[in-house]
Protein backbone atom coordinates (compact mmCIF):
# COMPACT_ATOMS: atom_id res chain seq x y z
CA UNK A 1 0.00 0.00 0.00
CA UNK A 2 1.78 3.10 -1.25
CA UNK A 3 1.57 6.55 0.34
CA UNK A 4 0.35 9.41 -1.89
CA UNK A 5 0.50 13.12 -1.22
CA UNK A 6 -2.51 15.37 -1.63
CA UNK A 7 -3.31 19.05 -1.36
CA UNK A 8 -6.22 20.28 0.78
CA UNK A 9 -8.58 22.54 -1.23
CA UNK A 10 -6.36 21.84 -4.21
CA UNK A 11 -7.71 24.47 -6.55
CA UNK A 12 -7.71 27.39 -4.14
CA UNK A 13 -4.57 28.80 -5.82
CA UNK A 14 -6.96 30.03 -8.51
CA UNK A 15 -9.33 31.97 -6.21
CA UNK A 16 -10.68 34.98 -8.04
CA UNK A 17 -11.13 38.08 -5.86
CA UNK A 18 -13.40 39.63 -8.48
CA UNK A 19 -15.94 36.80 -8.21
CA UNK A 20 -18.99 36.66 -5.96
CA UNK A 21 -18.78 34.84 -2.63
CA UNK A 22 -19.34 31.11 -2.94
CA UNK A 23 -22.79 29.69 -2.08
CA UNK A 24 -21.43 27.56 0.78
CA UNK A 25 -20.37 30.59 2.84
CA UNK A 26 -22.55 31.51 5.86
CA UNK A 27 -24.69 34.64 5.88
CA UNK A 28 -22.24 36.48 8.18
CA UNK A 29 -19.50 36.15 5.53
CA UNK A 30 -21.91 37.17 2.75
CA UNK A 31 -22.82 40.31 4.78
CA UNK A 32 -19.15 41.08 5.57
CA UNK A 33 -18.32 41.03 1.88
CA UNK A 34 -21.38 43.05 0.84
CA UNK A 35 -20.30 45.83 3.26
CA UNK A 36 -16.52 45.76 2.77
CA UNK A 37 -16.36 44.63 -0.87
CA UNK A 38 -12.92 44.05 -2.40
CA UNK A 39 -11.03 44.57 0.88
CA UNK A 40 -13.07 41.77 2.47
CA UNK A 41 -12.37 39.47 -0.47
CA UNK A 42 -8.62 40.16 -0.30
CA UNK A 43 -8.69 39.18 3.40
CA UNK A 44 -10.82 36.12 2.60
CA UNK A 45 -8.30 35.03 0.00
CA UNK A 46 -5.54 35.02 2.64
CA UNK A 47 -7.58 32.57 4.71
CA UNK A 48 -9.07 30.53 1.88
CA UNK A 49 -6.15 30.03 -0.50
CA UNK A 50 -4.59 26.98 1.12
CA UNK A 51 -2.26 26.36 -1.84
CA UNK A 52 0.18 28.74 -3.52
CA UNK A 53 1.00 26.46 -6.47
CA UNK A 54 -1.08 25.91 -9.59
CA UNK A 55 -1.91 22.38 -10.80
CA UNK A 56 1.05 21.87 -13.04
CA UNK A 57 3.39 22.95 -10.22
CA UNK A 58 1.60 20.73 -7.67
CA UNK A 59 1.85 17.74 -10.02
CA UNK A 60 5.50 18.48 -10.78
CA UNK A 61 6.21 18.63 -7.03
CA UNK A 62 4.67 15.19 -6.42
CA UNK A 63 1.02 15.89 -5.51
CA UNK A 64 -1.21 13.05 -6.78
CA UNK A 65 -4.43 13.46 -4.79
CA UNK A 66 -6.69 16.48 -5.41
CA UNK A 67 -9.45 17.62 -3.04
CA UNK A 68 -12.13 19.19 -5.28
CA UNK A 69 -15.22 21.27 -4.47
CA UNK A 70 -17.47 22.18 -7.40
CA UNK A 71 -19.99 25.00 -7.70
CA UNK A 72 -22.23 26.81 -10.14
CA UNK A 73 -22.41 30.63 -10.07
CA UNK A 74 -25.77 32.27 -9.35
CA UNK A 75 -27.48 33.62 -12.48
CA UNK A 76 -24.68 32.41 -14.76
CA UNK A 77 -26.04 32.33 -18.33
CA UNK A 78 -23.32 29.86 -19.41
CA UNK A 79 -24.15 27.37 -16.62
CA UNK A 80 -20.39 27.02 -16.11
CA UNK A 81 -18.85 24.83 -13.38
CA UNK A 82 -16.17 26.27 -11.09
CA UNK A 83 -13.87 25.05 -8.35
CA UNK A 84 -14.98 26.74 -5.13
CA UNK A 85 -13.57 27.47 -1.70
CA UNK A 86 -15.25 30.53 -0.25
CA UNK A 87 -14.68 32.56 -3.39
CA UNK A 88 -15.06 31.12 -6.88
CA UNK A 89 -11.97 29.76 -8.49
CA UNK A 90 -11.01 28.45 -11.97
CA UNK A 91 -13.34 26.82 -14.46
CA UNK A 92 -13.43 23.06 -13.90
CA UNK A 93 -12.82 22.27 -17.58
CA UNK A 94 -9.55 24.23 -17.62
CA UNK A 95 -8.29 22.53 -14.43
CA UNK A 96 -9.09 19.04 -15.71
CA UNK A 97 -7.31 19.78 -18.98
CA UNK A 98 -4.24 21.06 -17.12
CA UNK A 99 -4.03 17.75 -15.22
CA UNK A 100 -4.57 15.80 -18.45
CA UNK A 101 -1.66 17.56 -20.16
CA UNK A 102 0.63 16.37 -17.33
CA UNK A 103 -0.69 12.79 -17.58
CA UNK A 104 -0.15 12.73 -21.35
CA UNK A 105 3.51 13.63 -20.79
CA UNK A 106 3.91 11.14 -17.90
CA UNK A 107 2.09 7.92 -18.87
CA UNK A 108 3.06 6.02 -15.69
CA UNK A 109 1.72 8.64 -13.28
CA UNK A 110 -1.63 8.15 -11.52
CA UNK A 111 -3.87 10.82 -9.95
CA UNK A 112 -6.83 10.68 -7.56
CA UNK A 113 -9.57 13.26 -8.22
CA UNK A 114 -11.87 13.51 -5.20
CA UNK A 115 -15.06 15.46 -5.97
CA UNK A 116 -16.30 15.77 -2.40
CA UNK A 117 -18.51 18.88 -2.23
CA UNK A 118 -21.09 20.19 -4.69
CA UNK A 119 -22.80 23.59 -4.40
CA UNK A 120 -25.84 24.77 -6.38
CA UNK A 121 -25.67 21.74 -8.66
CA UNK A 122 -28.76 20.21 -10.27
CA UNK A 123 -28.97 16.91 -12.16
CA UNK A 124 -28.03 18.70 -15.41
CA UNK A 125 -24.82 20.06 -13.82
CA UNK A 126 -23.77 16.60 -12.65
CA UNK A 127 -24.43 15.28 -16.16
CA UNK A 128 -22.30 18.09 -17.57
CA UNK A 129 -19.44 17.29 -15.17
CA UNK A 130 -19.58 13.54 -15.94
CA UNK A 131 -19.48 14.30 -19.69
CA UNK A 132 -16.55 16.68 -19.11
CA UNK A 133 -14.63 13.90 -17.34
CA UNK A 134 -15.39 11.48 -20.21
CA UNK A 135 -14.30 14.00 -22.84
CA UNK A 136 -11.09 14.92 -20.98
CA UNK A 137 -9.84 11.56 -19.70
CA UNK A 138 -11.69 8.84 -21.64
CA UNK A 139 -10.05 5.45 -21.08
CA UNK A 140 -7.46 6.95 -18.73
CA UNK A 141 -10.13 6.58 -16.00
CA UNK A 142 -10.12 3.36 -13.99
CA UNK A 143 -13.59 1.83 -13.48
CA UNK A 144 -14.61 1.34 -9.83
CA UNK A 145 -13.45 -2.02 -8.47
CA UNK A 146 -12.38 -3.24 -5.02
CA UNK A 147 -9.66 -0.95 -3.63
CA UNK A 148 -7.35 -3.85 -2.77
CA UNK A 149 -7.34 -4.98 -6.43
CA UNK A 150 -5.81 -1.71 -7.63
CA UNK A 151 -2.03 -1.92 -7.93
CA UNK A 152 0.26 0.27 -10.01
CA UNK A 153 1.00 -2.79 -12.15
CA UNK A 154 -2.73 -3.23 -12.83
CA UNK A 155 -3.16 0.45 -13.75
CA UNK A 156 -0.11 0.43 -16.04
CA UNK A 157 -1.30 -2.70 -17.84
CA UNK A 158 -4.75 -1.20 -18.42
CA UNK A 159 -3.26 2.26 -19.18
CA UNK A 160 -5.45 3.85 -16.51
CA UNK A 161 -4.11 7.03 -14.88
CA UNK A 162 -7.13 8.59 -13.18
CA UNK A 163 -9.31 7.41 -10.28
CA UNK A 164 -12.36 9.65 -9.85
CA UNK A 165 -14.17 9.63 -6.49
CA UNK A 166 -17.61 11.23 -6.54
CA UNK A 167 -19.47 11.99 -3.29
CA UNK A 168 -22.98 11.93 -4.76
CA UNK A 169 -25.54 9.21 -5.60
CA UNK A 170 -24.73 9.96 -9.27
CA UNK A 171 -21.65 7.72 -8.79
CA UNK A 172 -23.81 4.58 -8.73
CA UNK A 173 -24.91 5.09 -12.35
CA UNK A 174 -21.46 5.66 -13.90
CA UNK A 175 -18.85 2.87 -14.16
CA UNK A 176 -15.80 5.15 -13.84
CA UNK A 177 -17.05 7.02 -10.75
CA UNK A 178 -15.83 5.51 -7.47
CA UNK A 179 -18.35 6.06 -4.63
CA UNK A 180 -17.31 8.72 -2.12
CA UNK A 181 -17.33 6.29 0.80
CA UNK A 182 -14.31 4.56 -0.76
CA UNK A 183 -12.27 7.69 0.00
CA UNK A 184 -12.98 8.53 3.68
CA UNK A 185 -11.30 11.72 4.93
CA UNK A 186 -11.97 12.18 8.64
CA UNK A 187 -11.54 15.83 9.68
CA UNK A 188 -10.16 16.86 13.09
CA UNK A 189 -11.67 20.39 12.91
CA UNK A 190 -9.25 21.88 15.47
CA UNK A 191 -6.63 24.62 15.84
CA UNK A 192 -4.78 22.52 18.43
CA UNK A 193 -1.79 20.64 17.00
CA UNK A 194 -1.77 18.07 19.81
CA UNK A 195 -5.48 17.26 19.28
CA UNK A 196 -4.89 17.01 15.53
CA UNK A 197 -2.09 14.47 15.99
CA UNK A 198 -4.13 12.38 18.46
CA UNK A 199 -7.01 12.40 15.96
CA UNK A 200 -4.76 11.38 13.06
CA UNK A 201 -3.27 8.52 15.06
CA UNK A 202 -6.71 7.21 16.10
CA UNK A 203 -7.91 7.44 12.48
CA UNK A 204 -5.01 5.31 11.24
CA UNK A 205 -6.05 2.58 13.71
CA UNK A 206 -9.63 2.82 12.36
CA UNK A 207 -8.40 2.62 8.77
CA UNK A 208 -7.65 -1.10 9.06
CA UNK A 209 -11.39 -1.83 9.32
CA UNK A 210 -12.34 0.19 6.24
CA UNK A 211 -10.80 -1.75 3.32
CA UNK A 212 -10.75 1.36 1.14
CA UNK A 213 -8.47 4.25 0.29
CA UNK A 214 -7.91 6.53 3.28
CA UNK A 215 -6.96 10.18 3.81
CA UNK A 216 -5.06 11.63 6.76
CA UNK A 217 -5.77 15.37 6.75
CA UNK A 218 -2.79 17.11 8.36
CA UNK A 219 -4.86 20.29 8.44
CA UNK A 220 -5.59 22.79 11.22
CA UNK A 221 -8.90 24.65 10.91
CA UNK A 222 -9.05 28.31 12.04
CA UNK A 223 -11.86 29.45 14.36
CA UNK A 224 -13.55 32.81 13.74
CA UNK A 225 -11.59 34.35 16.66
CA UNK A 226 -8.29 33.21 15.08
CA UNK A 227 -9.23 34.85 11.79
CA UNK A 228 -10.10 38.13 13.53
CA UNK A 229 -6.82 38.19 15.50
CA UNK A 230 -4.72 37.42 12.45
CA UNK A 231 -6.95 39.16 9.95
CA UNK A 232 -4.19 40.70 7.84
CA UNK A 233 -1.73 37.82 8.04
CA UNK A 234 -3.82 34.85 6.95
CA UNK A 235 -3.88 31.09 7.45
CA UNK A 236 -0.32 30.37 6.40
CA UNK A 237 1.41 32.78 8.80
CA UNK A 238 -1.04 32.46 11.71
CA UNK A 239 -1.51 28.70 11.95
CA UNK A 240 0.23 26.50 9.43
CA UNK A 241 3.85 27.68 9.80
CA UNK A 242 3.64 27.74 13.61
CA UNK A 243 2.38 24.14 13.74
CA UNK A 244 4.62 22.80 10.99
CA UNK A 245 7.40 21.22 13.13
CA UNK A 246 4.96 19.09 15.16
CA UNK A 247 3.00 18.06 12.06
CA UNK A 248 6.20 17.12 10.24
CA UNK A 249 7.32 15.02 13.20
CA UNK A 250 4.08 13.02 13.00
CA UNK A 251 4.49 12.46 9.26
CA UNK A 252 8.10 11.26 9.70
CA UNK A 253 7.02 8.57 12.15
CA UNK A 254 4.40 7.07 9.81
CA UNK A 255 4.74 3.84 7.86
CA UNK A 256 3.58 2.81 4.42
CA UNK A 257 1.65 -0.46 4.14
CA UNK A 258 -1.88 -1.70 4.69
CA UNK A 259 -2.09 -0.70 8.33
CA UNK A 260 -0.28 2.61 7.81
CA UNK A 261 -0.99 5.89 6.06
CA UNK A 262 -2.34 5.94 2.50
CA UNK A 263 -2.99 9.52 1.33
CA UNK A 264 -1.75 12.51 3.34
CA UNK A 265 -3.17 15.97 2.60
CA UNK A 266 -2.00 19.34 3.89
CA UNK A 267 -2.32 23.09 3.42
CA UNK A 268 0.63 24.83 1.73
CA UNK A 269 2.25 21.57 0.71
CA UNK A 270 5.40 23.40 -0.39
CA UNK A 271 6.33 24.38 3.19
CA UNK A 272 9.43 22.77 4.67
CA UNK A 273 10.29 19.33 3.35
CA UNK A 274 6.71 18.06 3.56
CA UNK A 275 6.57 16.62 0.03
CA UNK A 276 9.88 14.76 0.13
CA UNK A 277 9.12 13.41 3.62
CA UNK A 278 5.80 11.88 2.49
CA UNK A 279 7.31 10.40 -0.67
CA UNK A 280 10.17 8.86 1.37
CA UNK A 281 7.65 6.87 3.44
CA UNK A 282 7.32 4.56 0.42
CA UNK A 283 10.97 3.57 0.72
CA UNK A 284 10.12 1.76 3.94
CA UNK A 285 8.03 -0.82 2.08
CA UNK A 286 9.72 -4.21 1.90
CA UNK A 287 11.12 -5.04 -1.51
CA UNK A 288 8.74 -7.96 -1.87
CA UNK A 289 5.57 -6.09 -0.89
CA UNK A 290 2.96 -5.39 -3.55
CA UNK A 291 2.70 -1.83 -4.87
CA UNK A 292 -1.01 -1.58 -4.14
CA UNK A 293 -2.23 1.99 -4.25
Amino acid sequence: SLVFLGSHDSFSFYIDEASPVGPEQPETVQNFVSVFGTVAKKLMRKWLATQTMNFTSQLGAGIRYFDLRISTKPRDPDNELYFAHGLFSAKVKEGLEEINAFLAEHPKEVVFLDFNHFYGMQKCHHEKLVQMLKDTYGNKMCPAIFAHEVSLQYLWEKEHQVLVFYHSPVAVEVAFLWPGQMMPAPWANTTDTEKLIQFLQASITERRKKGSFFISQVVLTPKASTVVKGVASGLRETITERALPAMMEWVRTQKAGESGVNIITADFVELGDFISTVIKLNYSLDEGEDDTT
